[in-house]
């Protein structure tokens, strides 16, 4: 397979694919007499893994090791090495939704008294529940 229809298939761009390979996180792939990368089925594996844990947000430098694992037929591994993942990102998510509903709290306030009439100066300087 080329790299257009990898993509295509993927949902990604060409680009993203000669990303990962330059940052070598997947092997070269064979060259045809005309140089096009031809990709096969171990590739494309190894692609669709990489690709599936990045749209889950998983960090580059953990996915492309659990994709060679899984490819490599280590998926117990991969596994382990997964749930150790998703719990690191499911706490950093609970991390970043304190601090956005904290925000949200803040905005409120601001919004509520400006709606009572503060000055924005004022309204800003006002701390978190406080209300004028």
């Amino acid at each position: 397979m080329k790299i257009g229809e990898v993509a295509r298939r993927l949902g990604v761009t060409p680009q993203a694919i000669r990303f990962y390979e330059e940052r070598g996180l997947l092997p070269a792939p064979d060259r045809a007499d005309n140089d096009y990368r031809e990709y096969g089925p171990e590739d494309f594996e190894r692609l669709r893994l990489l690709v599936g844990l990045r749209q889950l947000d998983v960090p580059l430098d953990a996915a492309a090791p659990l994709a060679v694992l899984c490819v490599e037929g280590r998926c117990e591994d991969v596994s382990v090495g997964l749930r150790e993942v998703i719990r690191d990102r499911r706490a950093e998510i609970a991390r970043r939704r304190a601090e956005l509903d904290h925000l949200d709290r803040k905005l409120q306030v601001l919004d509520e008294n400006l709606l009572a009439g503060s000055k924005p100066e004022d309204a800003i300087a006002l701390g978190e529940g406080e209300r004028k």
